[in-house]
């Protein structure tokens, strides 16, 4: 089964890929490596999703703010490859950025929403290193930002 086919399984429908939010590139290929910059969890109109984890959003809702930023990272590598996600090799490393309170400890089971996501659709090739850390606040309020390390096939 193709990717494409399993996003559309799925009932995943990607959103065009976000426009930098500040002077940076949504993504840099170099040397068989595609670097992903930082993503919001974009709800379908357009909105983010905004809080902290352990105050106003809860771990249920974090989870699914993960998840909305690993569907904007497949939008971006999409976009970078041409749309060609075939030639995705293996997603290398996610890096989770979660918004939270002090006392809030459950990061690896947010950021597991776009680990899970990963693997969902890209198979063995979706399991990858991670980092999942908390922070007091992440640009536009957003509650969860994940950036990702993908090696990519050459054209």
């Amino acid at each position: 089964m193709s990717i494409d086919a399993r996003i559309a399984d799925l009932g995943i429908t990607l959103p065009a890929p976000a426009a930098p939010v500040a002077s940076y590139v949504p993504a840099v290929e170099v040397n068989g490596t595609l670097y992903i910059s930082g993503q919001l969890p974009f709800r379908e109109d357009g909105s983010i999703v905004t809080g902290r984890l352990g105050q106003d959003v809860d771990l249920a809702a974090g989870v699914d703010a993960a998840k909305r930023c690993g569907i904007m990272l497949i939008a971006q590598i999409k976009a970078a490859l041409g749309g060609d996600l075939s030639r995705v090799e293996r997603i290398v490393k996610l890096g989770a950025f979660v918004s939270s309170t002090a006392d809030f400890t459950d990061q690896a089971k947010v950021a597991n929403g776009a680990s899970e996501l990963m693997q969902a659709v890209f198979g063995e090739a979706g399991r990858h290193a991670r980092s999942a850390v908390a922070t007091p606040v992440l640009p536009l309020g957003a509650a969860v930002e994940i950036d990702a390390i993908v090696a990519v096939r050459p054209l």
